[in-house]
């Protein structure tokens, strides 16, 4: 049995006007993402990547077109609506981690999970990534890499049903990339969490089942990749 669509993009146009220009960041955007698989998309920057990825989290509404999750159209939903979707189904991974300075990593991820439905407790999420032994360390005393990954578990503590990721390895080296991108891979195969990675580096699209490349607010090419590769075979 195939699997389900959890995201289906119909038409999808964006439109940012003031008042003197209007600026098309999404040009007509038809794209299906299913469960389970991991998707990367790929594009120069102002080709709607993140415009996007904001509307399929939530963050933003499209000013036309449809966006069904599993079914649903995200495209009525009131603010009230649209908070208690990104608090329920997904988490968000960016290219800065937004960590707050004065809480422990523990204590960062623990924040999520006060709000959750069903959370898993900080310490697993943060054995996840890699970090159990450093859940007291604080922001300041872990290394970027080792900071993302925090934000990794923070994301994956409510146990989100989507993954969207900005640029997870954007500011990082590749040694702690890849440690990011095993994270991630990790968690999609374990988890089965639809996941979603802007990235500027082409490399990255071999880890994905599909990649979708942007260019001007529109899907120009979705290619399936047969045999995706581990995060650890990534050139940088």
């Amino acid at each position: 049995m195939p699997p389900a669509p959890v995201f289906t993009v119909r038409d999808v146009t964006k439109v940012y006007r003031t008042e003197e220009v209007e600026v098309h960041a999404l040009r007509g955007v038809d794209m299906v993402l299913y469960e389970g698989e991991m998707a990367v998309l790929l594009g120069p920057s102002g080709s709607g990547k993140s415009t996007l990825l904001n509307i399929l989290g939530g963050l933003d509404t499209a000013t036309a077109g449809q966006v069904l999750f599993r079914g649903e159209d995200l495209t009525g939903f009131s603010e009230r609506q649209l908070t208690r979707f990104r608090r329920d189904h997904v988490g968000f991974v960016f290219q800065f981690y937004n960590l707050i300075p004065s809480l422990s990593a523990w204590e960062n991820v623990a924040l999520v999970t006060e709000i959750a439905r069903d959370p898993m407790p900080p310490s697993e999420a943060l054995e996840m990534v890699g970090l159990g032994p450093r859940e007291t360390h604080f922001p300041a005393e872990l290394s970027g890499g080792e900071q993302q990954r925090v934000a990794i578990a923070r994301a994956i503590a409510k146990r989100p049903e989507v993954l969207l990721c900005d640029e997870p390895t954007g500011a990082l080296d590749s040694g702690t990339g890849v440690l990011v991108l095993e994270a991630l891979q990790r968690i999609n195969r374990e988890l089965g969490t639809t996941t979603a990675i802007i990235t500027h580096n082409a490399d990255i699209r071999r880890l994905a089942h599909r990649v979708f490349r942007f260019h001007d607010g529109r899907v120009c090419e979705a290619e399936v990749n047969e045999t995706p590769i581990e995060a650890g075979e990534i050139a940088w």
